[in-house]
């Protein structure tokens, strides 16, 4: 079983894991995960051992952002709408 750091180490890291998003976000484990397979939540995968990693400071934000619009009562698909269209402000279709 591995040890915990402590949170000043994982405010202090660059990247942090999806255990470590859920101390510093208060987010459930299953949440995160639902977010991370939407594509909601971008990560690197090293290959060696698989572990997901997340730009802390950009996930905490993003984490935030999609609390916020799920408290305005929007649905995961206009969630997926709302990033699509921030992420292609021209409209442009991904193919």
């Amino acid at each position: 079983m591995s040890r915990q750091r402590s949170m000043e180490a994982i405010q202090a890291s660059e990247y942090v894991t999806i255990g470590e998003l859920v101390r510093l976000t208060g987010t459930r484990y299953s949440t995160l995960k639902f977010y991370t397979e939407e594509g909601f939540l971008p990560f690197e995968q090293e290959e060696r051992n698989l572990t997901r990693r997340y730009r802390r400071e950009q996930t905490v934000e993003r984490i935030a952002y999609l609390k916020t619009l799920r408290g305005e009562g929007k649905t995961i698909p206009q969630i997926r709408e709302i990033l699509l269209a921030e992420k292609n402000p021209a409209g442009d279709q991904e193919v």
